[in-house]
């Protein structure tokens, strides 16, 4: 038996136990060891948006750098904003910190990214 097969039937064979409901293998969501006034979905929930949340902060330093439109995509950064204000309403009904957080700045980092190429694309079109 190849390798790869071994490691799909752990991987489902895994699964398959944490679905049929083995109460050992549910995580709970206890108070945090480092800062106790957070539980410890908070926790995961904070650095897991660290990164969606800068997913779009290089293509706005590159069109910074470069100062140009070029290769740049508003409408992808417009619809990802608009998304995000989403997300904020839906984090703030179940009361989610870290929801409400990580895409509150990252509808601020979407909407620069708009305005920054719309800032460049007139001054190009100037030229």
């Amino acid at each position: 038996m190849s390798k790869l097969r071994k490691l799909t039937f752990a991987v489902l064979f895994v699964t398959l136990i944490g679905l049929c409901g083995c109460k050992d293998l549910v995580p709970r969501d206890t108070a945090s060891l480092l800062i106790p006034r957070l539980q410890r979905s908070e926790i995961f929930g904070l650095a897991a948006g660290f990164g969606t949340t800068f997913a779009a902060l290089p293509d706005l330093l590159a069109m910074l750098k470069r100062r140009s439109s070029v290769g740049m995509n508003p409408r992808m950064a417009a619809i990802t904003g608009v998304s995000q204000i989403v997300w904020v309403y839906y984090g703030l009904l179940i009361a989610s910190r870290p929801v409400v957080a990580w895409n509150v700045i990252a509808v601020f980092i979407n909407f620069i990214s708009v305005g920054a190429y719309l800032h460049f694309l007139r001054r190009e079109k100037i030229k």
